[in-house]
């Protein structure tokens, strides 16, 4: 049973959104994202300081199955990578929700973050994957 904070947003493609309630947002993939891909060995980080457009592919996560594009949840202007990810990307295996963020977005139009997918709205993805 994968973790799934009730306090975050989703998307379909298993990224997860956390309100800093200063106009930005941190965005990582969600524990069974995580889960699915294995031990991660390698992240490309976003480019700083670029507009993202939701649904855009913006970073990779690769394991030893496969790599995986990470979509921008939201429209917005990247401003922050986590850094660490470059020398540990075992940090999202280990803390998918903490440690393991990817990247901070201010996003363009924050009413949007209320389109996301809440904690249970995920879960029902989740079972319909199975």
């Amino acid at each position: 049973m994968s973790e799934v904070p009730s306090e975050l947003r989703y998307t379909r493609t298993h990224e997860w959104v956390r309100d800093e309630g200063d106009g930005t947002v941190t965005v990582g993939i969600t524990d069974h994202a995580q889960s699915s891909l294995g031990d991660l060995v390698f992240v490309e980080l976003p480019e700083g300081g670029g507009m993202l457009e939701a649904g855009a592919a913006c970073a990779v996560v690769e394991s030893v199955k496969a790599a995986s594009d990470i979509y921008a949840p939201l429209d917005g202007e990247m401003v922050g990578a986590n850094e660490r990810l470059a020398d540990e990307p075992e940090l999202i295996n280990s803390d998918p929700y903490g440690e393991g963020w990817i990247f901070r977005l201010r996003v363009s139009d924050e009413g949007a973050l209320d389109e996301l997918l809440d904690a249970d709205g995920y879960q029902e993805v989740l079972e319909a994957e199975e």
